[in-house]
């Protein structure tokens, strides 16, 4: 029986024409106990500090902004505001959320967001030394493996501290 082809979320067609390397994954970890969450995360050889989430803030003086850290981790609102030239920066409400990003919550993804919005994009600084991480692929129950230093050159992230320590 052939294995069903699956389509390409934009951010990888980005990827691919960009010539980023990533793998992609279809798993979702958010409803899952922890032991479902742990062997799930096993079979892919993955750990659950490699995962991030991409957040959408707005800035008084910026606008919109996008933080990638870890998902095992909190975004320190003040470290995001000072990196990003703001004085103060407020997350998006989940009603704003779809509107502003064009994605819904879950499905941030850092490649097209940049591709559609151009909003700054921070990374945390955990990653930059990282061989990978992996990000929304764009849409609910998928990710992509890939290369921080490649999504920060690809959508012109700057890496920076942004953790509530």
């Amino acid at each position: 029986m052939a294995k069903k082809k699956i389509k390409k979320t934009l951010p990888e067609q980005i990827m691919d024409k960009h010539d980023v390397a990533y793998e992609g994954f279809e798993f979702n970890i958010l409803d899952k106990t922890e032991a479902q969450r742990d062997a799930l995360l096993e079979k892919f050889n993955v750990k659950h500090a490699d995962i991030y989430k991409t957040l959408a803030a707005t800035g008084d003086k910026t606008g919109p902004v996008v933080a990638i850290i870890p998902i095992t981790q909190h975004l320190a609102m003040k470290k995001l505001a000072h990196v990003s030239g703001n004085k103060k920066v407020t997350m998006l409400s989940l009603k704003e959320l779809q509107k502003t990003t064009g994605y819904v919550h879950g499905a941030n993804n850092p490649v097209g967001i940049w591709q559609n919005k151009h909003f700054p994009i921070f990374i945390d600084s955990t990653a930059e030394t990282a061989p990978y991480f992996l990000v929304s692929a764009g849409e609910l129950g998928r990710s992509d493996k890939v290369k921080p230093k490649d999504i920060a050159t690809l959508v012109s992230a700057t890496f920076a501290d942004l953790l509530d320590k």
